[in-house]
């Protein structure tokens, strides 16, 4: 069994898009997140990002797990190990 998944974007029937209010928000956002990293999108797109757009998009992904998940949480969440 895939240790990842991304049933949202399969399953998601609301709203998308940004501003409406924050459930929209929330949900659009992962919805774009799903979408983003589909790995038929995501070769097509690394190969156009600069380095500067790859190491952006690094360090802010870093920022945000960094400062909304605990240790324990970014290990198990993230990185998907066994506790």
């Amino acid at each position: 069994m895939a240790a990842h998944s991304h049933k949202f974007v399969e399953e998601y029937e609301g709203l998308v898009g940004f501003g409406m209010d924050r459930e929209t928000d929330e949900n659009t956002l992962i919805y774009y997140l799903q979408k983003f990293s589909d790995d038929d999108l995501a070769a097509l797109i690394r190969k156009r990002m600069s380095d500067e757009d790859l190491e952006g998009l690094f360090e802010h992904l870093a920022v945000l797990l960094k400062k909304h998940l605990s240790e324990p949480e970014y290990h198990s969440f993230f990185l998907k190990e066994d506790q």
